[in-house]
């Protein structure tokens, strides 16, 4: 395997189509968060509001397609695919990281084919923290935005992808004051995500001082990225590299957790992303806080088919956060932040040990 950043690009794809990616021990601690069903919900389930404003936009459901892909041939219908289904259903998607394009223009193409494809829908821009320390400045995050009209920026962060990939992006030095430059300088809502690792209330907290305006967690529970890893390096007879993947395999704060943890410690608001797989774990997250959820791999084998079947997973998705929504008798998104929750096992051990109390969410008034 080449070790372009177009042929990781590729690499990564494959890898999460044909290989078991997912988290083997670790969960997301969405099992241990109860919904109290409503025998009585006293709403009817087709009226219920599913839209929501967040960042300047209106979602017509607290959903969108987390970042994916670009920079290869294949990104280019899989870009294609998620973003005419996002705008139809007037939902949102972020592009992969842009990266791959600040090197090269010629790629530029998987990348603007949302745009064109989406004109009104939300569109996240996507940069690496790292590439903020030793590669870019503000002019080149501006250009990130441009390329795809972008209505916000996220900057990724994954520091546990890259301290298990060979010669991984792992200078982390000064990385928050050159995010609270962007966060000064750009025009859009800046977002910074986490990749499957989670967020501590300390670091949320050290980012919405920084400036930010929003915060997806991208917790632990789904697809792990040294897993990915662990299949490139096993794929390269990297026997160092290899087993360093699956030493960390399962590594990370569950999603619920660092949802609970952020959405406790700063008034920004907070995504929910991260082992997310289906209605019922997004309506916990936003019944938990959350402002919006957010997938990508329930979403990743429907995009290399057509926007056909995108849509047909994200209608799904909708339709299964409605009936939870209706099953507890929330008829709109605050309402659903009301509901009594119930949080037991791992979860809510790790919330009171981190000074959090769960038993608060079991004991709210819709």
């Amino acid at each position: 395997m080449d070790d372009s950043i177009e042929e990781r690009k590729a690499d990564h794809i494959e890898i999460c189509l044909k290989e078991d990616v997912q988290a083997r021990t670790a969960t997301t601690g969405f099992e241990d968060v109860h919904l109290v069903h409503r025998a009585l919900p006293e709403i009817e389930r087709e009226k219920i509001d599913l839209s929501t404003t967040v960042f300047g936009y209106k979602f017509s459901a607290p959903l969108f397609v987390g970042a994916m892909t670009g920079g290869i041939a294949k990104a280019l219908k899989i870009n294609a695919a998620i973003a005419e289904a996002v705008e139809e259903l007037d939902l949102g998607m972020s592009v992969g990281s842009q990266r791959v394009v600040i090197k090269n223009k010629k790629v530029k193409r998987s990348f603007s084919i949302i745009r064109e494809k989406a004109p009104k829908a939300f569109i996240l821009a996507n940069i690496g923290g790292p590439q903020l320390v030793e590669e870019y400045g503000v002019k080149e995050v501006k250009k990130a935005v441009e390329m795809v009209e972008a209505n916000a920026l996220a900057i990724h962060l994954n520091g546990l992808q890259e301290a298990v990939q060979p010669k991984g992006d792992t200078n982390y030095s000064g990385l928050i004051r050159k995010i609270d430059e962007v966060a000064k300088e750009v025009d859009v809502p800046v977002i910074v995500k986490e990749t499957g690792a989670g967020i501590a209330a300390e670091d949320a907290k050290l980012l919405e001082e920084a400036g930010v305006a929003g915060i997806d967690v991208a917790g632990a529970g789904g697809t792990s990225w040294a897993a990915v890893e662990y299949y490139r390096a096993k794929a390269r007879q990297d026997v160092f590299n290899q087993k360093l993947g699956e030493t960390f395999w399962d590594w990370g704060i569950p999603t619920a957790v660092s949802l609970v943890e952020a959405v406790q410690s700063v008034n920004v608001p907070v995504i929910a992303s991260g082992g997310i797989r289906n209605g019922i774990d997004a309506a916990k997250a936003l019944a938990l806080g959350a402002s919006l959820a957010s997938a990508t791999y329930p979403f990743l084998q429907p995009a290399t088919k057509s926007s056909e079947d995108v849509k047909k997973a994200l209608r799904l998705l909708v339709g299964e956060v409605r009936n939870a929504m209706f099953l507890v008798g929330a008829d709109s998104l605050k309402e659903l932040q009301k509901v009594p929750l119930v949080l037991t096992g791992k979860t809510a051990e790790w919330l009171r040990a981190r000074g959090f109390q769960p038993e608060l969410y079991a004991r709210r008034k819709a």
